[in-house]
């Protein structure tokens, strides 16, 4: 595929693509536009648009990691209209999908459509270490308080792997979360601790279980009415998804 044609069907599968601010260096843009030929990226695209009416299944109880056991999935959450985050997370998976593809990766997503129930989160987190991943990314929409606004990056605490990964998993937190700051205009998480868009946690399967370098990102908070109108908006999905594949773009540069 010739660059032209890979421009070309990039300007079609993914809109209002955004200039560079003068805060992203010219290295670092750079690197967001190098090939990503003989890497393998997951995208584990939040919920299944089946769970709710599943509930039986998705609540029964799996190995999480760390001596805990959690429900296989959940249902997610939605906005106040009804916009779920199981299709957010859907939507913006493929349009990721879509950058990284175009920029030679190998990328598997851990569902493959919206209708479907589950996976349990154990599975998921098996995906990523069956295809040897360089990057996990598990993209979610939080039901935070109404009040608070913002995104925010969740890095492992603990993993399977040891130190090493432990490091590798922040490494790519703070490019995601650098690039979806610049980028969209979101401002981090206002409701969570510290105030600065990273949050660790140790009671995700997802990351407790995962030998890859692995995050989640949550990416607005539908409860609140302005992220909302955020996720709602094609064009702002859209721009949240380049940012999240330029983050996992120049981690792997």
């Amino acid at each position: 595929m010739t660059r032209r044609v890979r421009t070309a069907l990039l300007a079609a599968l993914v809109t209002a693509a955004v200039a560079l601010p003068a805060a992203i260096t010219d290295s670092t843009a750079a690197a967001a536009t190098g090939s990503l030929r003989g890497r393998v990226i997951v995208l584990d695209p939040g919920h299944d648009g089946g769970n709710a009416s599943h509930l039986s299944t998705i609540n029964r109880l799996v190995y999480a990691g760390n001596g805990l056991y959690k429900p296989c999935n959940t249902v997610g959450t939605a906005t106040r209209a009804g916009f779920a985050e199981h299709a957010f997370t859907w939507d913006v998976a493929k349009r990721v999908r879509a950058i990284l593809w175009l920029r030679g990766a190998t990328v598997v997503l851990t569902r493959p459509s919206d209708t479907g129930v589950g996976p349990c989160v154990n599975t998921r987190a098996a995906i990523g270490n069956t295809y040897r991943a360089n990057a996990v990314v598990s993209i979610h929409a939080d039901g935070g308080p109404s009040t608070g606004r913002g995104f925010h990056v969740i890095q492992p605490g603990t993993s399977l792997a040891g130190s090493s990964m432990v490091a590798a998993s922040h490494a790519l937190a703070m490019k995601v979360r650098g690039w979806v700051k610049y980028e969209t205009g979101l401002p981090y998480a206002t409701y969570t601790a510290g105030g600065d868009g990273l949050v660790t946690r140790t009671d995700l399967g997802g990351l407790n279980l995962s030998r890859r370098p692995a995050i989640f990102i949550e990416c607005a908070n539908m409860r609140n009415t302005t992220d909302a109108a955020f996720v709602s908006s094609a064009a702002s999905r859209a721009r949240i998804a380049r940012a999240i594949a330029d983050g996992i773009t120049d981690y792997l540069s």
